[in-house]
């Protein structure tokens, strides 16, 4: 990584990952899941606003009827007639809505790194850089906690999330920035509660319900409608051009 994009990769790591989920997980806490879930959806509507500015994309009747139909979707699955808003969950949920604000920004201000020097190179310098930044709040937490009290089972619940939810969905992102649009790539995060209502049922013995099954059709027309054209031109781009997938 030259020396000149240095401070860049400083500033997509405290954007995407220390200062974003430093906000967000204090917003979390002060504020209500159901909330939390309704000011995710802003995520694509920021990333859009800067993509647009930026000129990685523009705004289309196409795009704005995707967002609409797949936020819906999540609006309606997560029943927003349960949000709480009281004054005391208003901190909260300014910093939920910060942190989309960050999240969506570090999706399109990182596509043209990722596309000069890689996916897996770049995030991993975004990850020392986030490691480094959260290094001591770390051990801060750490010299207060007991280590030795947690069971095997918590150890390997903190590795899965580590390996796959984290390091390997964003290098996933990382990967379809330099293939897609970030308003691409960002509409995408409306699966996220789908997919957690979906297996929900088969881990906490939950049941789906038709509101759940409305909200999937919604959300998936959404995606796809956002998605056609870049979805197209990614696979045609590796049919023509194995070696870069």
């Amino acid at each position: 990584m030259p020396k000149k994009d240095l401070g860049f990769i400083v500033l997509c790591s405290f954007l995407g990952v220390f200062g974003n989920q430093f906000i967000y997980l204090k917003g979390l806490s002060n504020t209500t899941v159901i909330n939390t879930t309704l000011l995710s959806t802003t995520i694509p509507v920021f990333a859009l606003f800067v993509s647009i500015l930026l000129g990685h994309d523009r705004l289309t009747l196409r795009r704005l009827i995707g967002i609409t139909l797949a936020a819906g979707g999540v609006i309606y699955l997560v029943n927003p007639a349960q949000a709480d808003l009281s004054g005391h969950t208003t901190l909260g949920n300014l910093l939920v809505a910060t942190s989309s604000f960050l999240y969506a920004t570090y999706i399109v201000i990182s596509k043209g790194t990722f596309e000069r020097y890689g996916a897996l190179n770049v995030i991993t310098w975004i990850f020392v850089v986030g490691a480094i930044l959260t290094l001591p709040m770390g051990i801060y937490s750490l010299s207060t906690a007991n280590l030795g009290a947690l069971p095997l089972k918590l150890w390997l619940m903190i590795a899965f999330i580590i390996l796959f939810p984290t390091v390997g969905a964003y290098y996933l992102n990382a990967w379809a920035l330099t293939r897609v649009t970030p308003g691409t790539v960002a509409i995408y995060i409306y699966m996220q509660p789908l997919f957690a209502f979906g297996v929900t049922p088969l881990l906490l013995g939950e049941r789906w319900s038709w509101r759940t099954v409305f909200a999937a059709v919604l959300i998936f027309a959404g995606v796809a409608i956002v998605t056609r054209r870049g979805r197209s031109r990614a696979i045609q781009e590796i049919t023509e051009h194995p070696e870069i997938a």
